[in-house]
């Protein structure tokens, strides 16, 4: 009852984590069912709604067929029996799982000729003994494994363990420790799953809660990090002493942070192509519904596509500022003109530079063109529908006061001033970063006086008086009171925003007058207007890497191996021994947001071919999950630091949320009475 033996350190080609997560369950489940007198036969692959998903970010539909399986069934839906075929179970190890394998392999009529089955996730041994005491299903079982994979890939370097109401149910004012715990039990064993199949054994460590007044009652909120460290810590500890060839010593490093570490980050606007994809567009997931000229000549046609890795373009662009996306999107257009004269001729016609109308008709003018000028055209939409956004709302402008707001640049009177000519949606969000920022208005309702004082600065002018109402905090709707007020809930504790040694807190230094929730960095080139914001896993993690991580604030759950191998400062500050003292914040290029040399308009597809190939040096793994969702700007950052530190960085968290489904969860964590039919972003 354990899974195989996959190691991820063996062999001399280095895969991705995503890779990994698509071998096991192609490779280690589906081709493990092809033995004996079932080699050529076709099998039907059976999941729950988990599973489903599980399968769903890792491999493609072609990726199952070509694995032998002819059909997709739900465990929990009423199937046709198919007893000449075979059927890969790939199911949660729950009772009512148990229940219906038993009831599909019972009896004189089974569902299926031989079942295999594999569990995402530690079975009880109470359901293990109920399968083997069942004489009629025993001898038809070809396989009985844990496969302990129970995560949701959701990028080469990224998954989520889908535990949506995290947010809801982990920080909301009337804690319930009891719903809290059994979220945190799930987390930490779907996180625990993603060290099984790497064949990974980390250092796990966390953020500390802390205490300096020992009359002050530590909360549930407090301790999220500490008991989601204890749980996987357990997991592991029981993996060790059951998985075949599971590393004895450490080879990696965890880090377990919550939302609180960093609450703008999930509400300021980031300017890459990614995150303006998800957060402008109303895109469903990675799925973006896309207008082409009908064959016919009628309405154009809706194509739904998806903004994923297999896209060479996407890959190339999607961690650069929309900006620079932009650019190079130009210049694969330009290109394309001046390789192609059958392309040069058709946009001749109508005086020269190509509009995305022209790139799609010429996917029909030039089929041998197709599939390039469709990829084009695509991301030439996306970005143009991108920036007539950004100019129709002003987005410029409310971006750069976010900017000044955070690194101290600008204060209540220019937040003021400025919240006289915005959209509610941006007028929220600008609060929202007003409020982390300046977390004390919350004490004495300040947020509201704030905004009373702003509607007398309105009133004072004739003109505006009618005006008056719009620019009331208790004139807003309650579900965005809601999403303001909340905000306070995602505040670190009282004590440890007092703490002198917890490099993080709102206020970087009492003694300088801007109030910053932000450093600039030294040394940080920023070469697009509007990058100026980072996340603070960025900072976190260099330190993390350098064995510079304070241990009082982020302990270790396991005591310093001597058999880890990491590099020379980590080993020396595990040794006990002191590094000699550096600048982390030097040295730090803005190459993320560079253009690339590009020689034609395709060169993105080398893209593909190298996604991976850079990893094969790097040093060992590091793992940062975030308890409360993360950002498409922590997942990017995670990116960036893997070529800067050499390391493969992986971002876990229980959630990957946009902006708008961000603010979504913050209205609903204290609002009973709304539904999400009332929500409004």
């Amino acid at each position: 009852m354990s899974d195989s033996d996959t190691s991820s350190q063996g062999g001399s080609e280095y895969k991705n984590f995503r890779q990994i997560s698509r071998d096991r369950l192609l490779c280690e489940m589906l081709r493990s069912a092809k033995t004996g007198d079932s080699k050529s036969s076709w099998k039907v692959l059976i999941m729950d709604k988990v599973t489903v998903k599980i399968m769903s970010y890792a491999c493609k539909m072609a990726d199952i067929t070509e694995e032998g399986v002819s059909l997709v069934e739900d465990i929990h839906k009423r199937r046709q029996p198919l007893p000449t075929m075979d059927g890969i179970y790939f199911i949660q190890p729950t009772k009512e799982n148990i229940v219906t394998f038993l009831s599909d392999m019972s009896g004189r009529s089974p569902l299926y000729r031989k079942a295999f089955v594999f569990f995402s996730s530690p079975v009880a041994r109470e359901f293990v003994s109920r399968i083997r005491s069942d004489e009629s299903v025993k001898h038809r079982i070809g396989a009985l494994r844990e496969m302990n994979l129970e995560y949701f890939a959701i990028d080469g370097q990224g998954f989520v363990t889908d535990n949506e109401r995290a947010l809801e149910v982990l920080f909301e004012d009337e804690e319930s420790s009891r719903k809290g715990d059994v979220c945190l039990n799930v987390m930490a064993t779907r996180i625990a799953t993603v060290f099984a199949s790497l064949r990974e054994f980390p250092f796990v460590r966390y953020r500390a809660a802390k205490s300096l007044d020992p009359t002050t009652v530590t909360t549930f909120r407090d301790l999220i990090p500490t008991k989601l460290a204890a749980g996987v810590w357990n997991c592991l500890m029981k993996y060790k002493a059951k998985i075949d060839n599971f590393p004895q010593s450490e080879t990696c490093e965890l880090l377990i942070l919550d939302r609180s570490i960093d609450q703008i980050a999930p509400i300021i606007h980031e300017w890459t192509y990614d995150a303006m994809c998800h957060d402008l567009l109303n895109m469903e997931g990675n799925k973006y519904v896309h207008e082409v000229p009908s064959k016919t000549g009628g309405l154009p046609e809706r194509k739904e596509v998806l903004l994923e890795d297999h896209d060479p373009i996407w890959l190339e662009l999607r961690h650069a500022h929309i900006a620079d996306a932009s650019e190079r999107l130009h210049q694969k257009m330009t290109n394309f003109m001046s390789k192609n004269k059958a392309a040069q001729i058709h946009g001749s016609r109508d005086g020269g530079q190509l509009s995305t109308r022209d790139l799609q008709k010429m996917v029909q003018a030039l089929p041998q063109y197709s599939e390039q000028i469709e990829k084009l055209s695509l991301h030439v939409d996306i970005a143009g529908k991108i920036n007539r956004i950004i100019r129709e709302t002003g987005l410029k402008e409310v971006g750069q006061l976010e900017q000044d707001l955070v690194f101290g640049d600008a204060g209540t009177k220019d937040l003021i001033n400025f919240l006289r000519d915005v959209s509610r949606e941006n007028k929220l969000r600008l609060l929202m970063v007003y409020a982390a920022v300046y977390p004390e208005k919350f004490e004495d309702d300040k947020i509201a006086k704030l905004m009373e004082a702003q509607l007398h600065s309105v009133a004072s002018h004739a003109s505006l008086a009618p005006m008056r109402s719009r620019y009331t905090l208790a004139r807003l709707p309650q579900d965005d009171r809601n999403a303001v007020y909340n905000m306070r809930l995602l505040e670190a504790s009282s004590e440890t925003k007092k703490s002198s040694i917890v490099p993080f807190s709102l206020k970087f230094d009492v003694h300088k007058k801007k109030h910053a929730a932000r450093k600039d960095r030294p040394g940080e080139e920023v070469t697009w207007q509007l990058s100026r914001f980072y996340p603070i896993i960025e900072e976190l993690v260099e330190k993390l890497s350098k064995g510079e991580l304070p241990k009082n604030d982020y302990p270790c759950m396991n005591d310093p191996s001597p058999s880890f191998h990491g590099t020379t400062q980590s080993s020396s500050v595990r040794t006990g021994q002191i590094p000699a003292p550096h600048s982390m914040r030097s040295r730090r290029p803005a190459t993320w947001a560079r253009p690339r040399n590009s020689d034609d308009g395709y060169s993105s597809d080398s893209i593909l071919r190298h996604a991976s190939s850079d990893f094969k040096k790097k040093g060992q793994r590091i793992f940062v999950f975030i308890v409360g969702g993360a950002t498409r700007s922590e997942l990017r950052v995670c990116h960036k630091l893997s070529t800067k530190l050499n390391r493969e960085i992986v971002l876990g968290s229980s959630s990957l949320d946009d902006p708008p489904q961000f603010i979504t969860k913050l209205k609903l964590m204290t609002a009973n009475e709304l539904s999400l039919d009332d929500l409004q972003i």
